[in-house]
């Protein structure tokens, strides 16, 4: 069964990387907030910790690392992304273990973009009035580990985008897998197949408009206009890391990740990570994207990301009782960067 499960896994893999990296598609998705990382820990990896990410951070990742948590993982965040465009975060996850080697989880990520104030073509300067849009998203996980060594998991997410009079609706579906290996399991290797779903298409009365009457009549009729679908940010990520453990306390890991997008082109990079004692923990990253030539097409990210955890302890005698508190800074070439800070709690 073991056997049966993996193949599936790999399968699904090897699909997802058939369909990704397709340059005629680019710029062609929509939902990017499935993109955003709301969580600091992967975030100051540059969300490439796809090999070594746990608990409730797994759901925007790598579902796979779910199931190596202790009994119950939860935690809370908010994200200041791009400071100064007011565009901010929030995000709540929990996962808790059902069973020996199972386990399920619940997040949510919502977007606020602040009072955006109403303009018309008659009054470019604006009305006096202001909206606010609506993105969240829900998922609902499952992860199961086998024997210690390989980690599967399955997401199912719900996307909703909104205004006052127009909206759009999907789903989209996660699936992961993680390996670990080495005398002292430091050998990490993931894969994560994200953001495959329904395409979405916004509705709504702001969608009508009044024509008049095609017979000639005194009476205007009113027109329903069909607006175009859009597809999700698909996106395939491999990567692999290695612990390095010395003098007691001490490790220093290193990482890799390489990322398959759909709709935009592929990245490659590297990280560092050095925790004492896992309580205090520094880390940092670099992410490029491949290909490009002309300066004004590159990222919105200049590649840099870094951050920091302090963890405490909750209890003397259970040490796997602990609150941590994380931050990460991702550096933009506009606006101020992108900053995190997340609480997790595991018990």
């Amino acid at each position: 069964m073991q056997k049966l499960y993996f193949s599936l896994f790999l399968t699904l893999f090897c699909f997802g990387a058939g369909q990704a990296g397709n340059p005629d598609r680019q710029g062609e998705a929509g939902a990017y907030e499935l993109l955003m990382d709301p969580w600091a820990r992967t975030a100051g990896l540059h969300s490439m910790s796809t090999s070594l990410v746990r608990g409730v951070e797994s759901m925007n990742l790598n579902v796979a690392g779910m199931a190596r948590i202790n009994k119950l993982d939860f935690g809370f965040g908010s994200t200041q992304y791009l400071q100064g465009t007011g565009i901010n975060l929030s995000s709540a996850a929990v996962c808790a273990k059902v069973g020996k080697k199972s386990v399920m989880g619940l997040s949510l990520m919502a977007v606020d973009f602040g009072e955006i104030d109403i303009t018309t073509a008659g009054q470019p300067e604006g009305t006096g009035g202001t909206y606010s849009p609506s993105f969240f998203n829900l998922a609902f996980s499952y992860a199961h580990e086998f024997e210690n060594k390989v980690s599967v998991g399955l997401l199912f997410r719900a996307v909703s985008e909104s205004l006052a009079n127009v909206s759009a609706f999907g789903f989209a579906i996660d699936a992961g897998i993680q390996y670990v290996t080495g005398e002292q399991d430091n050998f990490k290797f993931g894969i994560s197949l994200r953001n495959i779903g329904s395409p979405m298409t916004y509705r709504g009365e702001a969608l009508s408009i009044q024509r008049p009457s095609p017979n000639g009549g005194s009476y205007d009729i009113t027109v329903d206009q069909r607006g175009a679908s859009f597809e999700l940010p698909s996106m395939l990520n491999i990567g692999a890391s290695y612990d390095i453990l010395f003098l007691e306390k001490h490790r220093f890991t290193v990482l890799g990740n390489f990322t398959s997008n759909s709709f935009s082109r592929d990245n490659l990079g590297g990280g560092a990570e050095y925790a004492f004692d896992e309580r205090f923990v520094l880390r940092a990253a670099y992410k490029a994207e491949l290909n490009v030539a002309d300066p004004i097409q590159k990222p919105l990210y200049t590649g840099l990301s870094a951050g920091g955890s302090v963890t405490f302890p909750l209890s003397k005698t259970e040490k796997n009782t602990k609150i941590s508190v994380d931050y990460a800074y991702r550096a933009s070439k506009v606006w101020s960067g992108t900053h995190n800070v997340s609480v997790r709690i595991a018990l």
